[in-house]
C-alpha cells in the first residue's frame, strides 16, 4: 500500500467514527423526550396553583433535588462509559440530591408550623407518584442506554443502573410540577422508591443492552 492510499484509508476511518457519547448521549435524551412530555400532559399536566407555589421554597427544592440527581447521573453516567472507568472518586456526585434532600428536611422539621409528621410523609398522591415516574422515565432510559451504547462501560449493569438514575431525575422533574406534595419527607419517601423502581430496571437492561 503505498502512502497515498494509506492516507486516504486512515481519513475514510477517520469520517466513519463513533459519535462522542456525550453527543449521543444527548440526542437520544432529546429523541425520547417528546414522548415522556406527551405521557405528561396527557396524563397529568401543570399543577393548577403552580405560580403560587412557587412562592413555597419547599415546592422549588423538590427541582433542586430532582435536576440534581440528573445532572449528577449524567455526569457518572458519561464517566462509566469508559471501559478503564469505575464509580470511584464519581460516586460522590450522586450523594448531592440526598445532601440536598436532608438539607430541606432538617429546614422543614425546624418550622413551628407544620403539619404532622406522617401526614406530610404520606401526602395525597403516593399511588400516582409511585406510577407517573417510572412511566414517564422508560422512554428517557430508553434514549439513555442507546447514547452509552455509544461507548464501552467495562460494568454495563452499574451502567445501566446511573442511566436509570439519570432517567427518573428528568422524569421525576416533570412529576414535580404536577405534584401538590412538596413536603421534603414526601419526596424522600415517595420519590426515592419510584426512582430507585427505575434504577433496577436500569441495571437489569444495562447488563444486557450495555455489554460488548
Amino acid at each position: 500500500m503505498d502512502t497515498d492510499q494509506l492516507i486516504r484509508t486512515l481519513a475514510a476511518d477517520n469520517a466513519h467514527r463513533a459519535r462522542p457519547v456525550g453527543f449521543a448521549l444527548m440526542l437520544a435524551l432529546l429523541a425520547a423526550a417528546p414522548v415522556s412530555l406527551l405521557m405528561f400532559f396527557t396524563e397529568l399536566g401543570v399543577r393548577p396553583d403552580v405560580m403560587t407555589a412557587m412562592r413555597n421554597p419547599f415546592f422549588d427544592l423538590k427541582f433542586a433535588v430532582t435536576l440534581a440527581l440528573a445532572a449528577s447521573a449524567i455526569a457518572v453516567s458519561l464517566h462509566l462509559s469508559r471501559p478503564e472507568a469505575s464509580l470511584r472518586g464519581f460516586g460522590w456526585w450522586l450523594l448531592i440530591p440526598a445532601g440536598i434532600l436532608v438539607a430541606g428536611i432538617s429546614g422543614e422539621m425546624m418550622m413551628p408550623q407544620r403539619a404532622p409528621m406522617m401526614t406530610r410523609l404520606v401526602g395525597h398522591n403516593s399511588k400516582v407518584c409511585m406510577s407517573a415516574i417510572p412511566a414517564m422515565s422508560l422512554p428517557l432510559l430508553a434514549g439513555a442506554l442507546y447514547g452509552l451504547r455509544q461507548g464501552a462501560p467495562a460494568r454495563p449493569a452499574v451502567a445501566g443502573a446511573i442511566a436509570g438514575m439519570l432517567s427518573a431525575g428528568l422524569a421525576a422533574t416533570l412529576y414535580a410540577s404536577h405534584c401538590t406534595d412538596d413536603s421534603p419527607l414526601f419526596v424522600a419517601t415517595w420519590y426515592t422508591i419510584a426512582i430507585a423502581l427505575v434504577t433496577a430496571v436500569g441495571a437489569l437492561a444495562g447488563a444486557r443492552v450495555l455489554r460488548y
